[in-house]
């Protein structure tokens, strides 16, 4: 799905933000992916074109940094953590519970772009593994039937 060409003022409003200046790019496409959830090529080219940065140029950078997404990505993020101590407290059932109950594996997004779900190496709390991050909650190992409401009661 691509950005119609009036969802693009935004993008304007960030690089105006930053005097279009060219050495802020990282934090206009960081706040770009904020306001839209992913980089479409719509916005790529926009801001290539308003701050006369070459589209490959931006391309390298997006594709370089693990942060920014050239795919659609859900309005819901779900990160299970697959560190050292989750991993032995059982983080791969935690995951695999996860992802039957969203019928998706990590790295994708649902259909109607509700969930993306992924993996991380670490959260940083490891006394809690398993453990999950639904939308910056953090989230102790929890059963099916948790996972099921969370997934139901987001909009």
């Amino acid at each position: 799905m691509e950005h119609r060409e009036q969802d693009l003022s935004k993008i304007d409003q960030i690089i105006d933000s930053y005097g279009s200046n060219k050495e802020t790019l990282i934090q206009i496409l960081l706040d770009a992916q904020t306001e839209y959830r992913w980089l479409s090529k719509a916005i790529l080219e926009r801001v290539s074109k308003k701050l006369g940065i070459p589209l490959n140029h931006i391309y390298n950078i997006t594709t370089f940094y693990k942060h920014y997404s050239l795919l659609p990505k859900g309005r819901h993020s779900i990160a299970v953590c697959l560190g050292t101590a989750c991993h032995v407290r059982g983080a791969v059932r935690l995951l695999d519970r996860v992802s039957a109950c969203l019928d998706m594996e990590p790295g994708e997004t649902t259909p109607d772009e509700k969930f993306t779900l992924t993996t991380v190496n670490c959260i940083g709390c490891c006394a809690l593994g398993p453990a999950m991050v639904v939308d910056g909650e953090y989230m102790s190992n929890p059963p099916v039937r948790k996972i099921k409401e969370l997934i139901t009661s987001s909009d």
